[in-house]
């Protein structure tokens, strides 16, 4: 533990002594044409989403809404495999084809070994998949990736799409490269949520640290997907999973997983477009130190999917927020006891519906589909 202890402690020095100081960011809010009425939203349809063969276990999935003329509404991708950390772990997708509205059967597209050999080093495990679509229409695809080691000494992956088609029957990444967050080999840096897009093409994809000590931090990308830099986001060191949302173009939450015994939903603020950040109280609403997402539906509308509870994931509410710091629930998307499980969801706005999916017992990816009350 004192080797942790002292290892965080010598990679926050790093990323306080090289702390960046960027530029101005303007948020790009929820496009008018994909969000309907969000404060009537009523359940439409649900389900799970097609397994890939001979895959148990699946967990961590993440939405990308697609063009207006692509024939798939949404890509899901999440990490499949006999169970977390399994040998045969791999990076899922599957796509809602607007024509049949049905997701299509899942397919594997990224193969740690295969990526491995890419790199020129092994992976050992992968998980945690976020994808971003950049300006030019290239999808990129960020995982959390091992060698030796747990989770706490992950590093995150940059893909890059390398078809020509992002349909699934296409899609292939290559590597870009493992992004440089720390002097420690890179290590201890994951990523989970998605990021918010920016007026300039770009975007801010939250990652967090861990390693001893927790805490959230933003990196900043070009439409091109160059990395710019970073900035921590909490001087707190026990958070991390941020899930980011823009309440205006330079003013933005992160709302966080709280590891502590009988914890809360953290939140941090910028009013400055990722300039500065400067932590705020606690939320009301309990966290059983377990993975968040926010959206935004228009300024003055905020969402969040989270678990209820300081003990248990056996519970997932929607809530609703005009300021991102008093919350209202809007509905139950799963009510169990304990032992069952709903976690780390994923939200997106396609097709003027609002998508949900999370991991249901660690089995299968569940997802909901919310339209405006006709």
């Amino acid at each position: 533990m004192t080797v942790l202890l002292v290892a965080g402690a010598l990679v926050w020095l790093d990323m306080a002594q090289r702390a960046s100081n960027p530029a101005l960011a303007r948020a790009v809010g929820p496009d008018a044409s994909a969000v309907q009425n969000a404060a009537g939203l009523v359940e439409q349809d649900r389900g799970t989403i097609p397994m890939p063969d001979g895959m148990a276990a699946a967990h961590a999935s993440n939405l990308l809404a697609m063009p207006a003329n692509h024939a798939a509404a949404l890509t899901a991708f999440w990490f499949a495999g006999d169970r977390e950390s399994a040998a045969n772990v791999q990076i899922a997708a599957s796509q809602f084809d607007r024509i049949t509205q049905r997701w299509t059967a899942a397919r594997l597209v990224v193969d740690r070994f295969a990526m491995g050999e890419k790199l020129g080093f092994g992976l050992r495990r992968l998980g945690n998949p976020v994808a971003w679509t950049d300006g030019g229409g290239r999808m990129h695809l960020f995982v959390v990736a091992t060698g030796w080691g747990g989770w706490a000494a992950s590093r995150v992956l940059h893909l890059r799409q390398s078809s020509a088609d992002n349909s699934l029957g296409e899609l292939m990444f290559e590597p870009v490269r493992v992004l440089p967050l720390s002097w420690l080999w890179n290590t201890s840096h994951l990523v989970r949520n998605a990021p918010i897009a920016l007026d300039d093409g770009g975007m801010v994809l939250p990652v967090y640290f861990e390693l001893g000590i927790k805490y959230p931090v933003a990196l900043r990308f070009d439409r091109d997907g160059a990395f710019q830099g970073l900035t921590r986001m909490s001087q707190r060191t026990h958070l991390l999973q941020p899930s980011l949302v823009a309440q205006s173009s330079q003013q933005w939450l992160a709302l966080m997983r709280d590891v502590r015994p009988n914890g809360k939903i953290a939140v941090a603020q910028t009013v400055d477009g990722g300039r500065h950040w400067a932590d705020l109280p606690d939320l009301a609403l309990d966290n059983p130190d377990a993975a968040v997402a926010a959206i935004a539906a228009g300024a003055g509308n905020l969402l969040l999917v989270h678990n209820p509870s300081v003990s248990s994931r056996s519970a997932l509410d929607l809530s609703r927020s005009s300021d991102g710091l008093q919350w209202t629930r809007v509905q139950a998307l799963e009510q169990g006891a304990p032992p069952a499980e709903f976690s780390y969801p994923a939200m997106a706005w396609a097709d003027g519906s609002l998508w949900v999916s999370y991991t249901a017992g660690r089995k299968r990816i569940a997802w909901q589909r919310f339209g405006a009350k006709p």
